[in-house]
């Protein structure tokens, strides 16, 4: 394991400086850039968060990404490293939680009409019901495939691609191979349609897993017998003017949507989308219907990490601390979701720096089978909210945004008929001093009856343009627990280097990024990040 592990790092060491070198001296005539990212907290004993501190008092995640290009070609890979994995990731609940590891790499070649791609794969089929590779750091989410990829365009009019691989599973790869294929065709260029854009996609993914008899898993008592499992998918893109209209359904043979289910379904998902935009005014609706159409890269792995396939929760992301407090997560048995906005701006005739931005957003979900409740009679409410925000600018230097949203969740993700309820409500504040200072404050009040009782909370950001920035911030459940969740950091940043160094105690909750989230256990620690690129 250590000869490995120092086999990766001379390699990536190497590779680094001989591109560098190459650039400094005119040698090559290629293109070289790269990317650093280290996350590193120290976790402290704390009696009054009344949580368990982690074994290991230190964790790390750290990322180094190069990426070199030369005409047609291109080639990169990201080297990473868990000292161990940070408390509350997946990947340090793996049987080896300090890694370091060539996590991805790849060739490419790119010519007029046709590319080839060997390495770690990121894609998208679709509007991703069927198939999504992609990488997020703040869920520790990672599931590129390992293989072979090729595509071939015809002008505008139509574009075909294939791939073949095995899926990443954290620090490991899955069990499972992953084959697939997608077509696109653009009817209005083939029609010469210049106003109006409308295009057909087509997708089909296959994985295939052998159900071994080494796990506890019994498949066939699960109505499993079937070692593949065939997804495919049809949309539709329409743009016109200021309107877009997106559709696809997709349909998935018999599989588990997650580990916990008794008995494999076939699975079907059904996903439209509408926006409006005109001047000012825009508007935009989202539905989607999920039956048993979540997708695991393997039936023996786990976690957020294992899916393949990309179904994000259709409610607003919110930046604001209480708002976030009880983000909602999909229902992949089965769900019946929808999300809509409206946005209008106000500008004042006499200063293009004053404006009103009007903003309201409202999303629901509902289990779409009675088998999925405990009265078995009904479909029962999992989520619905109700925002409404108002921005101001009032001049150059005063800014205000006042928010109202009204979530409504059930704690039992609609299994019973209990819902809690909990009124938000925010106001932000941001005034410029100069070009070079500037102060933002936030206060937040949640008002409920339900689960934890009312919180409180607060923040005071200062700013010092170009590089500083220092803020503190307070969470406080004054309902039932009396606990404080406080958080203060500094942050410098330079051309494209910043560093950020922090500490406070934060509350149990899920982390989310993009509708997708992962369950972080409480910690009070010191966090030190550096993000830097050349």
């Amino acid at each position: 394991m250590l000869q490995s592990v120092k086999k990766t790092f001379i390699i990536a060491a190497g590779l680094l400086l001989w591109t560098i070198s190459s650039a400094q001296t005119g040698f090559d005539k290629g293109q070289f850039s790269a990317s650093l990212e280290t996350n590193s907290i120290y976790y402290f004993d704390d009696s009054g968060l009344g949580a368990a501190t982690p074994d290991d008092r230190f964790g790390s995640n750290n990322y180094l990404k190069m990426d070199y290009s030369i005409g047609k070609f291109s080639a990169g890979l990201q080297v990473e490293a868990y000292l161990p994995a940070l408390y509350g990731f997946e990947i340090g609940t793996q049987p080896d939680p300090k890694k370091f590891w060539l996590a991805s790499k790849y060739v490419r070649w790119t010519d007029d009409n046709f590319t080839v791609h060997a390495g770690d794969i990121y894609d998208q089929f679709g509007n991703g019901l069927v198939f999504r590779s992609y990488e997020d750091r703040n869920l520790g989410l990672n599931n590129s495939l390992e293989g072979i990829q090729a595509s071939y365009s015809l002008s505008n009019y139509f574009t075909v691609r294939g791939m073949y691989g095995r899926p990443r599973l954290y620090t490991g790869y899955a069990g499972s191979w992953v084959r697939g294929a997608n077509l696109s065709l653009s009817l209005a260029d083939i029609f010469g349609w210049d106003s109006i854009l409308l295009s057909l996609e087509g997708s089909y993914v296959n994985r295939y897993e052998s159900l071994g008899k080494e796990t506890e898993i019994d498949f066939a008592a699960r109505s499993l017998d079937n070692p593949n499992v065939n997804l495919c998918s049809g949309a539709v893109n329409f743009n016109w003017n200021g309107l877009s209209l997106k559709g696809e359904y997709a349909y998935k043979s018999k599989d588990l949507a997650t580990l916990t289910e008794s008995k494999a379904h076939n699975g079907a998902s059904l996903y439209a989308e509408a926006v409006y935009s005109y001047k000012t005014f825009s508007a935009s609706g989202t539905f989607r219907i999920v039956d048993h159409f979540g997708t695991m890269l393997s039936l023996y792995g786990n976690g957020t990490g294992n899916t393949l396939n990309y179904l994000p929760a259709l409610t607003r992301q919110y930046h604001y601390m209480l708002a976030n407090l009880n983000p909602y997560q999909v229902n992949v048995i089965g769900e019946a979701a929808g999300q809509a906005d409206l946005f209008y701006t106000l500008r004042s005739r006499n200063s293009r720096r004053k404006y009103w931005v009007f903003h309201a957003n409202y999303s629901t979900a509902y289990t779409i089978d009675p088998s999925q409740t405990s009265a078995r009679e009904h479909n029962n409410l999992m989520w619905c909210d109700i925002n409404a925000d108002v921005e101001r600018n009032w001049s150059k230097s005063l800014k205000t945004v006042l928010l109202y949203s009204r979530q409504q969740w059930s704690p039992s993700h609609g299994y019973a008929d209990e819902t809690y309820v909990s009124n938000i409500f925010v106001g932000d504040v941001q005034y410029k001093f100069n070009p070079k200072y500037a102060l933002r404050a936030e206060l937040q009040y949640l008002l409920s009856n339900d689960y934890e009782g009312d919180w409180v909370a607060a923040l005071v950001e200062f700013t010092i343009a170009p590089h500083w920035n220092v803020y503190a911030s307070e969470m406080y459940n004054s309902g039932v627990t009396d606990k404080h969740y406080y958080n203060a950091g500094v942050s410098w940043s330079r051309n494209k280097t910043r560093v950020q160094l922090s500490y406070g105690r934060n509350r149990a909750g899920y982390v989310c990024s993009g509708g997708v989230c992962r369950y972080s256990p409480a910690y009070t620690g010191l966090n030190l990040l550096l993000t830097t690129s050349f």
